[in-house]
């Protein structure tokens, strides 16, 4: 049976050019994430209803822990890939870590850094970290979406060699001759429409009046995503396959699962507003 490959659009990977100045789409998805992440959050904090009352961050203390959380991404997510993906590479070439415009992020390294950021900024503003950890999850999806759909248009992070069952499979610019799965374009769908999808839902539902509902179920469900997906995704070339055909990601993602359970069920077991008005 013949494959019935689509063609990979290439596409310029810079998106906005003047003169000497260029805006590659890899940039540009950071910064609309970081935009519109911040929108929707302030649209959270002014819904009294999602919170059961006043919600535990003012608007401008929102706006100042967006260049928090930006820098917790940029810094965790180099240093996650710097450590988890290519150790030796940068060890033999140190001044290559600061060279974020040649890529190499890690999300996994970019959540640590979140979480930093989360837990740092909350300490130093007396607020909630399990409520801020909540706002910013509530929005990640959206950076998450973005990221991987520049990840498609860069054409890297691609997927595994696609059987003659797969129409949709692409051949990548520099994945060989190979049809492959578009695995950026699955990770989008699942770690980004869908994971805004049920967080939303939740959040419609009364999740942020339980303090850590949201963050737990996003770092559970992201994790089952990615793991799901790196079945289509090839490994990083410089790892390959990690022990019975697991991949890096998969291993990261597994602590997450279990951090993620316990934030749920304790902010399951913990009392929201309505409750504790009933019980005075």
């Amino acid at each position: 049976m013949p494959f019935l490959t689509i063609t990979f659009p290439e596409i310029d990977p810079v998106a906005i050019s003047i003169g000497p100045f260029a805006i590659r789409w890899y940039a540009l998805a950071y910064i609309c994430g970081i935009v519109i992440g911040w929108i929707y959050a302030r649209a959270l904090i002014r819904s009294e209803k999602s919170w059961g009352g006043p919600a535990p961050i003012a608007p401008v203390q929102l706006d100042d822990f967006i260049l928090w959380v930006t820098l917790g991404i940029i810094i965790g997510g180099r240093t996650g890939y710097v450590l988890f993906y290519n150790p030796a590479f940068f060890l033999q070439n140190p001044a290559a870590v600061l060279k974020l415009w040649e890529g190499g992020m890690s999300f996994h390294g970019g959540f640590l850094g979140c979480v930093a950021a989360v837990m740092l900024f909350a300490l130093k503003n007396n607020i909630s970290i399990l409520s801020l950890g909540d706002i910013t999850t509530a929005v990640a999806p959206i950076g998450i979406f973005l990221g991987r759909l520049a990840n498609f248009i860069k054409g890297e992070l691609w997927g595994r060699p696609a059987d003659a069952s797969v129409p949709w499979a692409m051949v990548f610019p520099d994945g060989g001759p190979l049809p492959r799965h578009p695995s950026q374009l699955y990770e989008a769908g699942l770690e980004g429409i869908l994971l805004f999808a049920v967080l939303a839902i939740m959040i419609r539902m009364g999740a942020l009046k339980r303090p850590g509902l949201i963050l737990g179920s996003f770092i559970t469900i992201y994790a089952l995503a990615r793991i799901t997906s790196e079945f289509f995704r090839e490994p990083d070339p410089q790892l390959g396959f990690l022990w019975g055909g697991l991949t890096m990601g998969m291993l990261l993602s597994v602590p997450m699962i279990i951090a993620g359970t316990i934030l749920i069920i304790m902010a399951w077991r913990r009392e929201t507003p309505r409750q504790i008005e009933k019980s005075i």
